[in-house]
Protein backbone atom coordinates (compact mmCIF):
# COMPACT_ATOMS: atom_id res chain seq x y z
CA UNK A 1 0.00 0.00 0.00
CA UNK A 2 1.62 3.50 -0.79
CA UNK A 3 2.16 5.97 1.13
CA UNK A 4 -0.53 8.35 2.33
CA UNK A 5 -0.21 12.40 1.13
CA UNK A 6 0.12 14.83 3.43
CA UNK A 7 -2.81 16.49 2.43
CA UNK A 8 -4.79 13.20 3.72
CA UNK A 9 -2.49 12.77 7.16
CA UNK A 10 -3.80 16.45 7.46
CA UNK A 11 -7.21 15.70 6.68
CA UNK A 12 -7.14 12.89 9.84
CA UNK A 13 -5.67 14.92 11.99
CA UNK A 14 -8.26 17.50 11.79
CA UNK A 15 -10.80 14.92 12.04
CA UNK A 16 -9.48 13.37 14.96
CA UNK A 17 -9.20 16.66 16.60
CA UNK A 18 -12.65 17.84 16.51
CA UNK A 19 -14.21 14.35 17.70
CA UNK A 20 -11.85 14.76 20.28
CA UNK A 21 -13.12 18.24 21.46
CA UNK A 22 -17.14 17.11 20.72
CA UNK A 23 -16.47 14.08 23.06
CA UNK A 24 -15.07 16.41 25.67
CA UNK A 25 -17.63 19.14 25.08
CA UNK A 26 -20.37 16.62 25.37
CA UNK A 27 -18.62 15.06 28.50
CA UNK A 28 -18.74 18.94 30.44
CA UNK A 29 -22.41 18.96 28.89
CA UNK A 30 -23.35 15.74 30.75
CA UNK A 31 -21.64 16.42 34.32
CA UNK A 32 -22.63 19.97 34.03
CA UNK A 33 -26.36 19.10 33.80
CA UNK A 34 -26.13 16.35 36.58
CA UNK A 35 -24.34 18.89 38.98
CA UNK A 36 -27.32 21.25 38.29
CA UNK A 37 -30.07 18.79 38.46
CA UNK A 38 -28.70 17.43 42.05
CA UNK A 39 -28.90 21.40 42.94
CA UNK A 40 -32.08 22.16 41.67
CA UNK A 41 -33.59 18.81 43.34
CA UNK A 42 -35.47 17.71 39.73
CA UNK A 43 -35.29 14.98 37.14
CA UNK A 44 -35.52 17.21 34.50
CA UNK A 45 -32.53 19.33 32.90
CA UNK A 46 -32.07 22.67 34.43
CA UNK A 47 -32.72 24.88 31.53
CA UNK A 48 -35.34 22.81 29.97
CA UNK A 49 -36.95 23.40 34.37
CA UNK A 50 -36.42 27.08 34.15
CA UNK A 51 -38.65 27.42 30.85
CA UNK A 52 -41.76 25.31 32.17
CA UNK A 53 -41.79 27.48 35.70
CA UNK A 54 -41.29 30.56 33.48
CA UNK A 55 -44.53 28.88 31.16
CA UNK A 56 -46.07 28.33 34.89
CA UNK A 57 -45.97 31.91 35.77
CA UNK A 58 -46.96 33.04 32.31
CA UNK A 59 -49.78 31.13 32.29
CA UNK A 60 -50.91 32.12 35.75
CA UNK A 61 -50.57 36.28 34.55
CA UNK A 62 -52.45 35.58 31.62
CA UNK A 63 -55.40 33.16 32.79
CA UNK A 64 -55.83 35.86 35.65
CA UNK A 65 -58.83 37.81 34.06
CA UNK A 66 -60.45 34.65 33.13
CA UNK A 67 -60.25 32.81 36.77
CA UNK A 68 -61.70 36.25 38.49
CA UNK A 69 -64.93 35.39 36.36
CA UNK A 70 -64.88 31.77 37.40
CA UNK A 71 -64.69 33.11 40.93
CA UNK A 72 -67.44 35.80 40.46
CA UNK A 73 -69.79 33.43 38.70
CA UNK A 74 -69.32 30.69 41.52
CA UNK A 75 -69.76 33.00 44.45
CA UNK A 76 -72.98 34.35 42.46
CA UNK A 77 -74.67 30.81 42.45
CA UNK A 78 -73.40 30.43 45.98
CA UNK A 79 -75.46 33.15 47.35
CA UNK A 80 -78.70 31.09 46.27
CA UNK A 81 -77.55 28.36 49.22
CA UNK A 82 -74.86 29.46 51.36
CA UNK A 83 -74.46 31.91 53.74
CA UNK A 84 -73.33 35.22 52.13
CA UNK A 85 -71.72 36.90 55.04
CA UNK A 86 -69.56 33.68 54.94
CA UNK A 87 -69.14 33.39 51.07
CA UNK A 88 -68.15 37.34 51.00
CA UNK A 89 -64.93 36.39 53.07
CA UNK A 90 -64.25 33.72 51.42
CA UNK A 91 -64.47 34.89 47.81
CA UNK A 92 -61.79 37.96 49.47
CA UNK A 93 -59.52 35.13 51.00
CA UNK A 94 -59.42 33.69 47.15
CA UNK A 95 -58.80 37.35 45.73
CA UNK A 96 -56.05 37.97 47.89
CA UNK A 97 -54.51 34.26 47.45
CA UNK A 98 -54.45 34.70 43.77
CA UNK A 99 -53.16 38.29 43.89
CA UNK A 100 -50.09 36.40 45.87
CA UNK A 101 -49.68 34.21 43.58
CA UNK A 102 -49.81 36.61 41.08
CA UNK A 103 -47.03 38.70 42.53
CA UNK A 104 -44.62 36.14 42.92
CA UNK A 105 -45.24 35.07 39.49
CA UNK A 106 -44.50 39.22 38.12
CA UNK A 107 -40.94 39.00 40.46
CA UNK A 108 -40.27 35.63 39.23
CA UNK A 109 -40.42 36.96 35.81
CA UNK A 110 -38.41 40.21 36.48
CA UNK A 111 -35.28 37.90 37.58
CA UNK A 112 -32.40 37.12 35.74
CA UNK A 113 -32.15 33.12 34.89
CA UNK A 114 -28.38 33.53 36.66
CA UNK A 115 -30.01 35.03 39.72
CA UNK A 116 -33.07 31.86 39.95
CA UNK A 117 -32.45 29.09 42.81
CA UNK A 118 -35.23 26.74 40.79
CA UNK A 119 -35.51 24.77 43.95
CA UNK A 120 -36.50 27.44 45.79
CA UNK A 121 -39.11 28.85 43.38
CA UNK A 122 -40.09 25.60 42.80
CA UNK A 123 -41.62 25.13 46.35
CA UNK A 124 -42.87 28.98 46.78
CA UNK A 125 -44.86 28.31 43.43
CA UNK A 126 -46.05 24.82 45.12
CA UNK A 127 -47.00 26.37 48.56
CA UNK A 128 -48.71 29.57 46.63
CA UNK A 129 -50.95 27.06 44.73
CA UNK A 130 -51.87 24.90 47.56
CA UNK A 131 -52.80 27.72 49.94
CA UNK A 132 -54.78 28.50 46.53
CA UNK A 133 -56.13 25.36 46.47
CA UNK A 134 -56.94 24.61 49.98
CA UNK A 135 -58.89 28.43 49.88
CA UNK A 136 -60.99 27.35 46.72
CA UNK A 137 -61.88 24.11 49.09
CA UNK A 138 -63.54 26.30 52.24
CA UNK A 139 -66.81 26.60 49.36
CA UNK A 140 -67.62 22.94 49.87
CA UNK A 141 -67.83 23.16 53.65
CA UNK A 142 -69.49 26.58 53.85
CA UNK A 143 -72.83 26.47 55.31
CA UNK A 144 -76.03 25.96 53.36
CA UNK A 145 -79.18 24.48 52.57
CA UNK A 146 -78.86 20.70 51.96
CA UNK A 147 -80.15 18.51 48.91
CA UNK A 148 -79.52 17.12 45.72
CA UNK A 149 -79.36 20.59 43.42
CA UNK A 150 -76.87 21.50 46.43
CA UNK A 151 -74.93 18.29 46.11
CA UNK A 152 -74.70 18.61 42.23
CA UNK A 153 -73.75 22.36 42.15
CA UNK A 154 -70.74 21.56 44.80
CA UNK A 155 -69.64 18.80 42.44
CA UNK A 156 -69.62 20.32 39.40
CA UNK A 157 -67.90 23.19 40.93
CA UNK A 158 -65.02 20.96 42.58
CA UNK A 159 -64.67 19.18 39.04
CA UNK A 160 -64.69 23.11 37.51
CA UNK A 161 -62.09 24.12 39.93
CA UNK A 162 -59.68 21.36 40.27
CA UNK A 163 -59.62 21.02 36.24
CA UNK A 164 -59.21 24.49 36.11
CA UNK A 165 -55.95 24.42 38.66
CA UNK A 166 -54.49 21.20 36.98
CA UNK A 167 -54.40 23.21 33.92
CA UNK A 168 -52.66 26.49 34.90
CA UNK A 169 -49.91 24.31 36.98
CA UNK A 170 -49.61 22.08 34.75
CA UNK A 171 -45.72 22.42 34.21
CA UNK A 172 -44.79 22.20 37.50
CA UNK A 173 -45.86 18.97 38.74
CA UNK A 174 -45.06 19.95 42.75
CA UNK A 175 -47.57 22.50 42.31
CA UNK A 176 -50.48 20.76 39.62
CA UNK A 177 -50.98 18.47 43.06
CA UNK A 178 -50.60 21.17 45.43
CA UNK A 179 -53.46 23.05 43.99
CA UNK A 180 -55.78 20.14 43.37
CA UNK A 181 -55.81 17.92 46.02
CA UNK A 182 -56.66 20.82 48.95
CA UNK A 183 -59.98 20.65 46.75
CA UNK A 184 -60.55 17.04 46.64
CA UNK A 185 -59.83 16.17 50.17
CA UNK A 186 -61.97 18.98 51.51
CA UNK A 187 -64.56 17.68 48.79
CA UNK A 188 -64.60 14.42 49.92
CA UNK A 189 -64.64 15.24 53.91
CA UNK A 190 -67.72 17.18 53.41
CA UNK A 191 -69.71 14.23 51.71
CA UNK A 192 -67.95 11.73 54.10
CA UNK A 193 -69.21 14.14 57.14
CA UNK A 194 -72.92 14.38 56.50
CA UNK A 195 -75.34 12.59 58.74
CA UNK A 196 -76.95 10.92 55.58
CA UNK A 197 -73.60 9.48 54.48
CA UNK A 198 -74.45 5.94 54.07
CA UNK A 199 -71.57 2.95 52.64
CA UNK A 200 -73.25 -0.20 53.28
CA UNK A 201 -76.09 -1.67 52.49
CA UNK A 202 -76.32 0.53 49.48
CA UNK A 203 -73.97 3.46 49.15
CA UNK A 204 -75.94 6.94 49.81
CA UNK A 205 -75.44 10.24 47.23
CA UNK A 206 -72.87 11.83 49.32
CA UNK A 207 -70.96 8.71 49.19
CA UNK A 208 -71.13 8.57 45.55
CA UNK A 209 -70.57 11.84 44.99
CA UNK A 210 -67.27 11.32 47.35
CA UNK A 211 -66.11 8.40 45.21
CA UNK A 212 -66.85 10.55 42.03
CA UNK A 213 -64.37 13.15 43.10
CA UNK A 214 -62.30 10.79 43.92
CA UNK A 215 -62.15 9.73 40.21
CA UNK A 216 -62.34 12.62 39.37
CA UNK A 217 -59.17 14.18 40.86
CA UNK A 218 -57.55 11.13 39.60
CA UNK A 219 -58.51 11.70 35.90
CA UNK A 220 -57.09 15.65 35.79
CA UNK A 221 -53.56 14.43 38.02
CA UNK A 222 -52.89 12.11 35.15
CA UNK A 223 -54.28 14.64 32.39
CA UNK A 224 -52.19 17.12 33.86
CA UNK A 225 -48.74 14.97 34.18
CA UNK A 226 -49.93 14.61 30.25
CA UNK A 227 -49.71 18.04 29.28
CA UNK A 228 -47.01 18.32 31.62
CA UNK A 229 -44.72 15.73 29.48
CA UNK A 230 -46.21 17.14 26.17
CA UNK A 231 -44.52 20.70 27.02
CA UNK A 232 -41.60 19.44 28.10
CA UNK A 233 -41.01 17.37 25.00
CA UNK A 234 -41.97 20.80 23.02
CA UNK A 235 -39.07 22.12 25.15
CA UNK A 236 -36.63 19.60 24.20
CA UNK A 237 -37.68 19.90 20.21
CA UNK A 238 -36.81 23.48 20.21
CA UNK A 239 -33.55 23.09 21.95
CA UNK A 240 -32.60 20.46 19.26
CA UNK A 241 -33.55 23.03 16.51
CA UNK A 242 -31.99 25.41 18.41
CA UNK A 243 -28.43 23.12 18.52
CA UNK A 244 -28.79 22.37 15.01
CA UNK A 245 -28.99 25.96 13.67
CA UNK A 246 -25.82 26.24 16.08
CA UNK A 247 -24.11 23.33 14.60
CA UNK A 248 -25.27 24.43 11.15
CA UNK A 249 -23.88 27.78 11.46
CA UNK A 250 -20.37 26.69 13.29
CA UNK A 251 -20.22 23.74 9.96
CA UNK A 252 -20.97 26.67 7.51
CA UNK A 253 -18.44 29.28 9.44
CA UNK A 254 -15.75 26.22 9.07
CA UNK A 255 -17.03 25.92 5.43
CA UNK A 256 -16.55 29.12 4.47
CA UNK A 257 -12.85 29.68 6.56
CA UNK A 258 -11.27 26.40 4.68
CA UNK A 259 -13.01 27.62 1.18
CA UNK A 260 -11.21 30.80 1.83
CA UNK A 261 -8.05 28.87 2.64
CA UNK A 262 -8.62 26.71 -0.70
CA UNK A 263 -8.90 29.61 -2.34
CA UNK A 264 -5.53 31.48 -1.31
CA UNK A 265 -4.38 27.93 -1.71
CA UNK A 266 -5.58 27.77 -5.39
CA UNK A 267 -4.01 31.48 -6.07
CA UNK A 268 -0.80 30.09 -4.42
CA UNK A 269 -0.38 27.48 -6.73
CA UNK A 270 -1.47 29.43 -9.52
CA UNK A 271 0.92 32.08 -9.09
CA UNK A 272 3.85 29.50 -8.25
CA UNK A 273 2.99 27.56 -11.86
CA UNK A 274 2.83 31.32 -13.55
CA UNK A 275 6.33 32.18 -12.29
CA UNK A 276 7.88 28.55 -12.84
CA UNK A 277 6.24 28.07 -16.42
CA UNK A 278 9.09 30.60 -17.98
CA UNK A 279 11.50 29.59 -15.82
CA UNK A 280 11.44 25.68 -16.51
CA UNK A 281 10.42 26.26 -20.45
CA UNK A 282 13.35 28.33 -21.04
CA UNK A 283 16.18 26.14 -20.26
CA UNK A 284 14.13 23.17 -21.84
CA UNK A 285 14.27 24.74 -24.94
CA UNK A 286 18.00 24.60 -24.87
CA UNK A 287 18.40 21.08 -23.40
CA UNK A 288 15.80 19.98 -26.37
CA UNK A 289 17.50 21.83 -29.12
CA UNK A 290 21.06 21.69 -28.75
CA UNK A 291 20.19 17.56 -27.57
CA UNK A 292 18.17 17.53 -31.23
CA UNK A 293 20.91 19.10 -33.30
CA UNK A 294 23.63 16.59 -31.57
CA UNK A 295 21.44 13.71 -32.13
CA UNK A 296 21.02 14.34 -35.60
CA UNK A 297 24.67 15.32 -35.92
CA UNK A 298 23.94 18.18 -37.88
CA UNK A 299 27.17 19.66 -36.54
CA UNK A 300 29.03 16.80 -37.46
CA UNK A 301 29.36 13.22 -36.35
CA UNK A 302 29.69 11.44 -32.94
CA UNK A 303 32.53 8.64 -33.05
CA UNK A 304 31.21 7.34 -29.79
CA UNK A 305 27.62 5.66 -30.09
CA UNK A 306 27.29 5.57 -26.20
CA UNK A 307 27.61 9.58 -26.51
CA UNK A 308 24.52 9.23 -29.21
CA UNK A 309 22.44 6.84 -26.75
CA UNK A 310 22.87 9.67 -23.99
CA UNK A 311 21.90 12.00 -26.29
CA UNK A 312 18.38 10.27 -27.09
CA UNK A 313 18.21 9.63 -23.79
CA UNK A 314 18.29 13.61 -22.39
CA UNK A 315 16.12 14.57 -25.57
CA UNK A 316 13.14 11.90 -24.73
CA UNK A 317 13.64 13.17 -20.86
CA UNK A 318 13.37 16.39 -22.01
CA UNK A 319 10.23 16.22 -24.23
CA UNK A 320 8.58 14.00 -21.38
CA UNK A 321 9.29 16.77 -18.88
CA UNK A 322 8.24 19.08 -21.58
CA UNK A 323 4.79 17.36 -22.01
CA UNK A 324 4.36 17.02 -17.85
CA UNK A 325 4.73 20.97 -17.82
CA UNK A 326 1.98 21.43 -20.25
CA UNK A 327 -0.20 18.97 -18.89
CA UNK A 328 0.40 20.19 -15.45
CA UNK A 329 -0.09 24.09 -16.44
CA UNK A 330 -3.28 23.01 -18.77
CA UNK A 331 -5.56 21.59 -15.82
CA UNK A 332 -4.49 24.59 -13.42
CA UNK A 333 -6.00 27.11 -16.21
CA UNK A 334 -8.74 24.96 -16.58
CA UNK A 335 -9.77 24.77 -12.90
CA UNK A 336 -8.60 28.25 -12.29
CA UNK A 337 -11.58 29.14 -14.74
CA UNK A 338 -8.78 30.99 -17.31
CA UNK A 339 -8.77 28.62 -19.95
CA UNK A 340 -10.81 30.11 -22.74
CA UNK A 341 -12.36 27.87 -25.53
CA UNK A 342 -11.19 30.11 -29.00
CA UNK A 343 -14.57 28.58 -30.52
CA UNK A 344 -14.92 28.18 -34.40
CA UNK A 345 -16.75 26.14 -36.88
CA UNK A 346 -14.47 22.71 -37.67
CA UNK A 347 -15.09 19.51 -39.15
CA UNK A 348 -14.56 17.02 -36.37
CA UNK A 349 -13.89 13.89 -38.76
CA UNK A 350 -10.89 16.26 -40.32
CA UNK A 351 -9.84 17.10 -36.63
CA UNK A 352 -9.73 12.96 -36.03
CA UNK A 353 -8.16 11.98 -39.25
CA UNK A 354 -4.96 14.53 -38.92
CA UNK A 355 -4.51 13.03 -35.27
CA UNK A 356 -4.20 9.99 -36.59
CA UNK A 357 -1.99 10.61 -38.87
CA UNK A 358 0.26 12.36 -36.83
CA UNK A 359 0.63 9.13 -34.13
CA UNK A 360 0.65 6.86 -37.76
CA UNK A 361 4.41 6.72 -37.58
CA UNK A 362 4.05 5.87 -34.00
CA UNK A 363 1.67 3.38 -34.44
CA UNK A 364 4.05 1.47 -37.16
CA UNK A 365 6.54 1.13 -35.03
CA UNK A 366 4.79 -0.20 -32.55
CA UNK A 367 3.13 -3.15 -34.96
CA UNK A 368 -0.28 -1.45 -34.48
CA UNK A 369 -3.19 -1.53 -36.58
CA UNK A 370 -5.41 1.81 -36.54
CA UNK A 371 -9.00 1.41 -37.64
CA UNK A 372 -10.86 4.21 -38.88
CA UNK A 373 -14.15 4.65 -39.24
CA UNK A 374 -16.46 8.00 -40.20
CA UNK A 375 -19.97 8.30 -40.81
CA UNK A 376 -21.09 10.28 -43.92
CA UNK A 377 -22.09 13.56 -43.88
CA UNK A 378 -21.23 15.07 -40.46
CA UNK A 379 -21.69 18.95 -40.38
CA UNK A 380 -19.45 20.83 -38.72
CA UNK A 381 -19.48 21.73 -35.19
CA UNK A 382 -19.42 24.49 -33.41
CA UNK A 383 -15.86 24.22 -30.76
CA UNK A 384 -12.24 24.54 -30.33
CA UNK A 385 -10.28 23.19 -32.98
CA UNK A 386 -6.58 23.01 -30.53
CA UNK A 387 -8.97 21.94 -27.57
CA UNK A 388 -10.46 18.76 -29.44
CA UNK A 389 -7.13 18.03 -31.37
CA UNK A 390 -5.76 17.64 -27.29
CA UNK A 391 -8.40 15.25 -26.80
CA UNK A 392 -8.32 12.95 -29.55
CA UNK A 393 -4.63 13.02 -29.32
CA UNK A 394 -4.85 12.05 -25.20
CA UNK A 395 -7.36 9.19 -26.01
CA UNK A 396 -4.94 7.86 -29.18
CA UNK A 397 -2.07 8.45 -26.96
CA UNK A 398 -3.23 6.12 -24.57
CA UNK A 399 -4.87 3.46 -26.34
CA UNK A 400 -1.37 3.02 -28.30
CA UNK A 401 0.85 3.29 -25.03
CA UNK A 402 -1.23 -0.05 -23.83
CA UNK A 403 -2.04 -1.77 -26.68
CA UNK A 404 0.56 -4.79 -27.22
CA UNK A 405 2.27 -4.98 -30.48
CA UNK A 406 -0.06 -6.43 -32.78
CA UNK A 407 -3.23 -5.57 -31.50
CA UNK A 408 -5.65 -2.95 -33.20
CA UNK A 409 -7.09 0.69 -32.13
CA UNK A 410 -10.26 1.50 -33.37
CA UNK A 411 -11.34 5.31 -33.79
CA UNK A 412 -14.76 5.40 -34.60
CA UNK A 413 -16.76 9.44 -35.64
CA UNK A 414 -20.52 9.62 -36.15
CA UNK A 415 -23.72 10.63 -34.75
CA UNK A 416 -25.36 10.14 -31.17
CA UNK A 417 -29.08 9.47 -30.58
CA UNK A 418 -29.49 12.89 -29.39
CA UNK A 419 -28.37 14.41 -32.61
CA UNK A 420 -24.76 14.73 -31.45
CA UNK A 421 -21.49 13.90 -32.65
CA UNK A 422 -19.05 11.52 -30.83
CA UNK A 423 -15.56 9.79 -31.22
CA UNK A 424 -14.70 6.60 -29.84
CA UNK A 425 -11.39 5.16 -29.30
CA UNK A 426 -11.08 1.43 -28.53
CA UNK A 427 -7.84 -0.93 -27.82
CA UNK A 428 -7.52 -4.52 -27.29
CA UNK A 429 -5.31 -3.93 -24.67
CA UNK A 430 -5.69 -5.74 -21.39
CA UNK A 431 -8.40 -3.66 -20.00
CA UNK A 432 -9.00 -1.84 -16.63
CA UNK A 433 -10.39 -3.71 -13.65
CA UNK A 434 -13.56 -2.24 -12.34
CA UNK A 435 -12.77 -1.22 -9.04
CA UNK A 436 -9.72 0.35 -10.39
CA UNK A 437 -11.59 2.68 -13.36
CA UNK A 438 -12.08 5.75 -10.90
CA UNK A 439 -8.26 5.66 -9.98
CA UNK A 440 -7.64 6.16 -13.51
CA UNK A 441 -10.36 8.78 -13.85
CA UNK A 442 -8.62 11.07 -10.78
CA UNK A 443 -5.99 13.32 -11.30
CA UNK A 444 -2.33 12.02 -11.22
CA UNK A 445 -4.51 8.53 -11.07
CA UNK A 446 -2.82 5.42 -12.70
CA UNK A 447 -3.71 1.59 -12.67
CA UNK A 448 -1.72 -1.21 -11.86
CA UNK A 449 -1.06 -2.57 -15.31
CA UNK A 450 0.57 0.98 -16.23
CA UNK A 451 2.26 1.04 -12.89
CA UNK A 452 4.08 -2.52 -13.77
CA UNK A 453 4.35 -1.63 -17.11
CA UNK A 454 6.20 1.56 -16.01
CA UNK A 455 4.71 3.27 -18.91
CA UNK A 456 5.87 7.21 -19.16
CA UNK A 457 3.05 8.97 -17.84
CA UNK A 458 1.33 11.75 -15.89
CA UNK A 459 -2.28 10.62 -15.35
CA UNK A 460 -3.85 13.70 -16.04
CA UNK A 461 -4.30 12.86 -19.86
CA UNK A 462 -8.18 11.73 -19.22
CA UNK A 463 -8.59 14.23 -16.53
CA UNK A 464 -7.78 16.76 -18.99
CA UNK A 465 -10.10 14.93 -21.76
CA UNK A 466 -13.25 15.42 -19.24
CA UNK A 467 -12.32 18.85 -18.12
CA UNK A 468 -12.21 19.86 -22.09
CA UNK A 469 -15.09 17.95 -23.48
CA UNK A 470 -16.73 19.24 -19.80
CA UNK A 471 -16.28 22.42 -21.06
CA UNK A 472 -18.19 22.33 -24.39
CA UNK A 473 -20.95 20.84 -22.60
CA UNK A 474 -20.47 17.53 -23.90
CA UNK A 475 -19.96 13.98 -21.78
CA UNK A 476 -16.90 11.43 -21.14
CA UNK A 477 -17.85 7.85 -21.08
CA UNK A 478 -14.88 5.12 -20.42
CA UNK A 479 -15.88 0.86 -20.60
CA UNK A 480 -13.73 -1.45 -19.93
CA UNK A 481 -13.22 -5.20 -19.43
CA UNK A 482 -10.10 -6.76 -18.47
CA UNK A 483 -8.23 -8.86 -21.00
CA UNK A 484 -11.14 -7.51 -24.04
CA UNK A 485 -9.57 -3.81 -24.25
CA UNK A 486 -11.17 -0.54 -23.13
CA UNK A 487 -13.24 2.05 -25.11
CA UNK A 488 -13.17 5.92 -24.49
CA UNK A 489 -15.92 7.82 -26.01
CA UNK A 490 -16.50 11.44 -25.82
CA UNK A 491 -19.79 13.17 -27.00
CA UNK A 492 -20.59 16.42 -28.32
CA UNK A 493 -24.06 18.15 -27.70
CA UNK A 494 -26.58 18.56 -30.16
CA UNK A 495 -26.22 22.63 -29.54
CA UNK A 496 -22.63 22.77 -31.08
CA UNK A 497 -23.91 20.93 -34.28
CA UNK A 498 -24.31 23.54 -37.05
CA UNK A 499 -27.07 23.20 -39.27
CA UNK A 500 -26.48 23.26 -42.93
CA UNK A 501 -28.34 25.80 -44.53
CA UNK A 502 -30.29 25.10 -48.33
CA UNK A 503 -28.61 25.81 -51.48
CA UNK A 504 -29.70 29.06 -52.51
CA UNK A 505 -30.68 29.05 -55.94
CA UNK A 506 -29.65 32.27 -58.12
CA UNK A 507 -32.22 33.78 -60.70
CA UNK A 508 -31.32 34.10 -63.80
CA UNK A 509 -30.36 37.67 -64.69
CA UNK A 510 -31.94 39.59 -67.58
CA UNK A 511 -30.20 40.74 -70.82
CA UNK A 512 -29.60 44.57 -70.77
CA UNK A 513 -31.77 46.32 -73.11
CA UNK A 514 -34.29 43.35 -72.77
CA UNK A 515 -37.73 44.46 -73.60
CA UNK A 516 -40.45 44.36 -70.70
Amino acid sequence: MGAETPQRITDGKTAGNAARSERRRSLGRTVRDVREQLESGSTVKPAFDWELMVAHARLRSSASPWLGLLIGALAVLGFLWSDRVLLSAWVVMVLISHTTALVFAGRFLALDRRDVELKTWRDRFAVLDGAFGLILGFLFILPGDAGLVTDVFQFSSMMILVAVCAVLAANVPAAMFAATMPITVITVFGYVARPDAVLVPTPSPPIMFALMAIVTQTFFIVLGYRLFHASLAEIEARAEKDALIVELEYANALSDESRRKAEEANFAKSRFLATMSHELRTPLNAILGFSEVMRDEIMGPLENQTYKGYIVDIHDSGRHLLELINEILDISRIEAGRYTLNEESVTLPYIVEDCVHMIGLRARSKGLVVVEQYEDGLPKIWADERAMRQIVLNLLSNAMKFTPTGGTVTVKVGWTAGGGQYVAVKDTGPGIPEEEIPIVLSRFGQGSIAIKSAEQGTGLGLNIVQALIGMHGGSFDLKSKLREGTEVTVTIPQSRVLEVMPRIEERPRRAVGAGR
